[in-house]
């Protein structure tokens, strides 16, 4: 199996411009399968192509896309892989799409298309999906968020979205806080059911853990260019990656 980060989440949101969605969407090769964990938030098609081009992969390639829950960050970009099973919690579907349009990140129109799509498969429960492959419900983010483990890669959503969630035990934006809690527990037991297991938040670098706690498997890389000068030459570049 190899796992291929495509595109690292953050841990952070914006102060005055809503959330950023900067997730994370990671290619596994498995078998004879190739996997996409979540698809990002069409800010990223580009260079979700030019990741994908640089693996060789075609999106047509990509065989499986499991999706942790429903959310523009997450999900909005399955339509782009034309060949690909969608795997997304049942009770994902059923709150996406039994619910009025609110002000809120679930993009309502591609929550009905998922519904109705031939691809969609439905995660009803805890066990295995596919050859090698589980899920896992985990709600409260959202009241269908499902975690997968791959092998010894566990893929978490939003339902611990980073480091400090999994440490703190308590997270920001849910639906249900005590879910949540109860779902972050239930993720830090899955960690550390087998040795080695590499963690990937919905937002933050994939972790291990040690014997000291977790640890980042990898160095942050994030950073905003801007153009406040009288022409393009002139940039000012923001480093994110304090605390990485």
């Amino acid at each position: 199996m190899t796992v291929l980060p495509l595109i690292q989440g953050y841990p952070g949101k914006s102060t005055g411009h809503g959330g950023l969605g900067w997730s994370s969407v990671t290619l596994v090769r498995h078998g004879e399968r190739l996997l996409l964990a979540d698809t990002g938030s069409f800010g990223m098609r580009s260079l979700l192509a030019e990741r994908l081009a640089a693996q060789g992969v075609e999106p047509r390639d990509v065989t499986d896309i499991l999706l942790t829950h429903a959310h523009y960050d997450h999900a909005a970009n399955y339509l782009l892989f034309p060949s690909a099973t969608v795997w997304i919690g049942a009770a994902e579907l059923d709150w996406a799409t039994g619910r009025e349009p609110a002000f809120d990140p679930l993009p309502e129109l591609y929550a009905a298309d998922l519904a109705g799509n031939p691809r969609t498969r439905r995660v009803t429960g805890d066990g295995e999906i596919l050859p090698g492959v589980e899920a896992f419900t985990t709600p409260g983010h959202t009241p269908g968020s499902v975690v997968y483990r791959v092998g010894t890669v566990l893929f978490t959503g939003d339902a611990a979205k980073n480091r400090a969630e999994l440490l703190g035990g308590d997270v920001d934006m849910t639906l249900d806080r005590e879910a949540s809690r109860a779902s972050v527990r239930k993720i830090l037991g899955l960690w550390r059911e087998r040795p080695d297991t590499l963690l990937v938040p919905g937002h933050d670098v994939p972790m291990r853990w040690t014997a000291a706690g977790p640890e980042y498997a990898g160095t942050r890389a994030a950073g905003i260019r801007s153009w406040f000068g009288e022409d393009l030459a002139a940039t000012t570049h923001f480093d994110l990656t304090e605390g990485a």
